[in-house]
């Protein structure tokens, strides 16, 4: 009895669709009109578990520091929090189009948003590292389902002719999680430590769960879909790929050429990620279509979305890491996060607002060109610049965020549904590498520049302080005269005013890496946008000697 009632409630509804509103692919909701009330509703749900999956990784992300301290970990250790996340989440979407196209929607929905509470529930018990490392890396994979409900959801809210729209804004409201973590996180941080996060991440996920099951998304065509192969090439796929991601998210904490068993993990991932498209080159129904991915148009695809996110990570690593060295907190740049969460919503409107499917490079460009500008002008900080400077430059980076995804992901879905769908599972498979690897490599680059910017730096403003130099004497001197009230012995004194001294040098020295750092990414993202605009010119070339020659015939 109560199996059949489990199988009643995660069976598809019966629904007679006209040809214009069926699926696009199996697998993909059909798109009927829905009145005004439910439109509403559709958009409600949607942002609700856009949200809800963005904060599952994002408000461990912006609180390492303090999770680092709750929980007794050293900085590598609470690294591998975020990064376990990410090493289940970027492959298994593999499967899920394959589980959609094959059971449906609504089990799909259910199972995987109950999976999710669980998993989130589950958190409130960790107790040790690896029991909390194997509790990221399953909401990692449960995590993967809330992105595409949220696209799904978000689709259903527009009209038919503006659904595309709702595919942008669906793949942008995840974007707006980490400056929405930053800004209430620190908040429930002062209430119960790490546990009131995890908290509030079940209430948003028993909130979905029941949302996504009073309001079912319209069902889908569905077709055999899983082969044995599949698998096979799933784990060395997957497993490759978590490889690769645990290397970049613990590479510049640990260093790359102390630790050997990163170059242990990259001989492992090599072989595994070239077994995989070897296998898939010669099946076939590839799950992964190499020929295709192997393609002129996709390779550039895959080439600058990955270069945006390395030059994006600007805002998530530089700019916060430039203020927490200069003794900001997270009080103090409450209404920076506050910007950059109105400027990266500000970017998912405009995008879907603006979108143009005959011009989809154009906004990536533009996003790109303005990142440029924006880390130009934050590399001439100072020790003096705090949060109201950054104001702008990070709006324009936030804005420029969510502005150039959802025109990414359309530009590579057409191309893909143009060869048939199935190469929608190549794409996507594609499309959360390059953004979830180069995010993480973005990071790495960035922190790795840094660190030995800082190294150089600090070098060299050591060399030029010399102990007999009066101003230096003088500093040191007034650096102690601070604690001469608590110290008596002139030595200590003197030894505690070079200490204060030191701490000045290094803190100068992190600011003159971080501005090596804003330049290196103004750099990165004006080459980009030379190559897009490169590519663009070319492609009008082609278009207008191609109607010559039409006209001439």
């Amino acid at each position: 009895m109560l199996f059949a009632r489990v199988r009643n409630y995660l069976a598809e509804e019966e629904w007679t669709f006209a040809p214009h509103e069926r699926a696009a692919m199996p697998g993909s909701p059909a798109s009927p009109s829905h009145p005004l009330g439910r439109q509403l509703a559709y958009a409600g749900i949607g942002v609700l578990v856009g949200i809800t999956g963005g904060l599952g990784n994002a408000l461990i992300s912006v609180n390492l520091t303090t999770l680092q301290g709750s929980l007794g970990l050293d900085p590598g250790e609470i690294a591998w929090l975020p990064t376990a996340y990410v090493m289940t989440n970027v492959s298994i979407n593999l499967l899920m189009i394959k589980f959609r196209q094959q059971y449906g929607l609504r089990p799909f929905t259910i199972i995987f948003l109950t999976l999710y509470a669980l998993l989130t529930f589950a958190h409130l018990f960790v107790r040790d590292f690896a029991s909390a490392i194997a509790v990221r890396a399953a909401s990692g994979m449960a995590g993967a389902a809330l992105s595409s409900l949220c696209l799904y959801y978000m689709m259903q809210a527009l009209p038919a002719k503006w659904r595309l729209k709702g595919l942008v804004l669906g793949i942008g409201i995840p974007q707006c999680a980490i400056p929405l973590a930053r800004l209430f996180s620190p908040d429930l941080l002062a209430m119960s430590q790490w546990r009131a996060l995890y908290l509030f991440e079940l209430g948003l996920a028993m909130l979905s769960l029941a949302a996504v099951s009073l309001l079912r998304l319209p069902p889908t065509e569905r077709k055999p879909a899983f082969e044995p192969m599949d698998f096979v090439t799933f784990a060395l796929w997957g497993g490759s790929v978590a490889l690769f991601a645990a290397v970049l998210g613990e590479g510049r904490i640990v260093w790359w050429t102390s630790t050997p068993w990163i170059g242990w993990a990259l001989v492992a991932a090599i072989p595994m990620f070239a077994a995989a498209l070897a296998i898939e080159h010669n099946r076939a129904n590839p799950l992964l279509n190499t020929r295709w991915l192997g393609s002129a148009d996709i390779v550039r695809f895959a080439i600058v979305t990955i270069m945006a996110r390395i030059v994006l990570s600007e805002q998530t690593y530089g700019a916060v890491g430039l203020l927490t060295v200069l003794g900001q907190n997270n009080d103090q740049m409450q209404t920076l996060f506050a910007i950059i969460l109105i400027a990266s919503v500000a970017g998912v409107a405009a995008s879907a607002i603006t979108l143009n499917v005959e011009k989809l490079t154009h906004p990536i460009m533009l996003s790109i060109g303005l990142v440029a500008i924006a880390a130009y002008a934050d590399s001439y900080s100072t020790n003096l610049t705090r949060a109201p400077e950054l104001y702008l430059t990070q709006a324009v980076i936030a804005f420029s965020a969510t502005f150039f995804l959802g025109p990414a992901l359309l530009f590579g879905m057409s191309r893909a549904l143009q060869q048939g769908a199935g190469h929608v599972i190549s794409f996507i498979a594609l499309f959360g590498i390059v953004n979830s690897i180069g995010g993480l490599g973005g990071s790495a680059l960035l922190g790795t520049y840094q660190t030995i910017a800082e190294k150089a730096h600090s070098a060299a403003i050591v060399q030029s302080i010399s102990p007999t130099d009066p101003m230096v004497m003088a500093r040191i001197t007034a650096g102690g005269s601070a604690v001469g009230r608590v110290l008596g012995d002139s030595a200590l004194r003197n030894a505690q005013g070079a200490a204060l001294l030191s701490q000045t040098a290094t803190r100068e020295a992190n600011v003159l890496a971080y501005n090596d750092t804003f330049r290196l990414v103004a750099v990165l993202a004006a080459l980009t946008t030379v190559y897009l605009a490169l590519l663009l010119m070319r492609r009008s070339y082609r278009e207008r000697r191609a109607a010559r020659l039409e006209t001439v015939r």
